[in-house]
């Protein structure tokens, strides 16, 4: 029999209403305490009832007498089992939306980049969306036995990561408690880049001996909010509007950005670098040897993000020589951007 099969609603609302006191306030809980805080609208006896069947189930205990209750290993186990079930559910529902949302969208920026190719006469780019994990939103540890622990790790866009990590010194319940309460204060809500040295480091101080924890969690974190570019699918067109400007239609110059312009990786360097500038979602300009890209050291390129929702974003490139004309360039480049925008939003509706 499975855990769902022994917990009614009423017993699953009082859990996760007891472990979540439990988790703010490191308190063993009582009835009074649960009957203010759900919404069962049920007296505190019959919440003692549901507690002591809870508790006979192995879900709670009572570490002294006369004393509220605790969660056991067990207990924790199922909430975690509900939240990352409730965060897949959820993670699912976004996923197929954005989809089929996509798959307009891919098109319609095929038939972009083409359109900025023609009215420029420079090559062109376009990124398809992508959920830009730049944040973390939570973070849950769990025992799964005295030598293990598994990682939950949600990030922006809803992304969740599970992953097992050793455990080599001795943590009992309140250490786990104390630890995910360290890491979420201190990390909920932070960039990559805001994880720094000094975050780091007061962290594993806090941790005392659990400092390697903290260290394989911060490890998993990373990776989490990097998240994984494989599928990454990047459009282009008019790469051979190159060899209209002397200075670029060099026999190696030209076959070295045409190559470029073929080879995904080497683009991903420069989307990566939109998506890291403080500039955001802004136009920004890279002229010579300020370009990612080092084949394109002899060129300007300029690009601008586009927002699709839900995390979704993608960029825009138009490369060009260095003497390309600015102003119809950003002038071509913000109508594309108001255009793409008000389709997008038509396609919300």
């Amino acid at each position: 029999m499975n855990d769902k099969d022994q917990l009614d609603e009423r017993k699953i609302t009082i859990l996760k209403a007891i472990i979540k006191t439990y988790l703010e306030t490191g308190e063993p809980v009582g009835s009074r305490t649960i009957s203010k805080y759900t919404d069962l609208n049920l007296s505190s006896a019959t919440i003692r009832n549901e507690m002591s069947d809870l508790e006979e189930l192995g879900y709670i205990v009572q570490p002294h007498t006369s004393a509220g209750r605790i969660p056991s290993d067990r207990g924790y186990r199922f909430y975690v089992d509900q939240i990352m079930q409730e965060k897949e559910e959820e993670v699912t529902e976004i996923k197929d939306m954005m989809l089929k949302r996509v798959d307009r969208v891919e098109l319609l920026l095929k038939q972009m980049a083409k359109l900025l190719a023609q009215n420029t006469n420079y090559a062109a780019m376009i990124s398809a969306p992508q959920y830009h994990r730049n944040k973390l939103k939570f973070i849950q540890l769990s025992k799964v036995d005295e030598e293990k622990l598994l990682v939950v790790i949600v990030v922006e866009g809803n992304i969740i990561k599970n992953t097992m990590i050793p455990i080599h010194t001795e943590l009992n319940d309140e250490g786990l408690l104390n630890l995910n309460i360290l890491l979420n204060n201190a990390l909920n809500g932070l960039t990559i880049e805001e994880i720094n040295l000094e975050v780091i480091s007061r962290l594993k101080i806090q941790a005392g001996t659990h400092c390697d924890v903290v260290d394989r969690v911060l490890t998993e974190v990373a990776a989490a909010i990097r998240g994984d570019d494989e599928d990454l699918q990047i459009y282009t067109s008019g790469a051979t509007n190159i060899f209209k400007y002397p200075e670029l239609s060099d026999g190696e110059k030209a076959s070295k950005l045409i190559g470029t312009l073929e080879q995904k990786d080497l683009l991903q360097g420069l989307v990566d670098d939109v998506n890291s500038s403080e500039s955001g979602s802004g136009i920004q300009v890279y002229i010579g040897d300020e370009a990612p890209v080092k084949t394109m050291k002899d060129c300007s390129i300029v690009t601008a993000n586009y927002e699709l929702g839900e995390g979704l974003r993608g960029t825009i490139g138009i490369i060009g020589p260095k003497r390309m004309d600015y102003e119809k360039v950003l002038s071509t480049l913000r109508n594309l951007m108001t255009q793409l925008d008000a389709i997008l939003k038509k396609d919300e509706r």
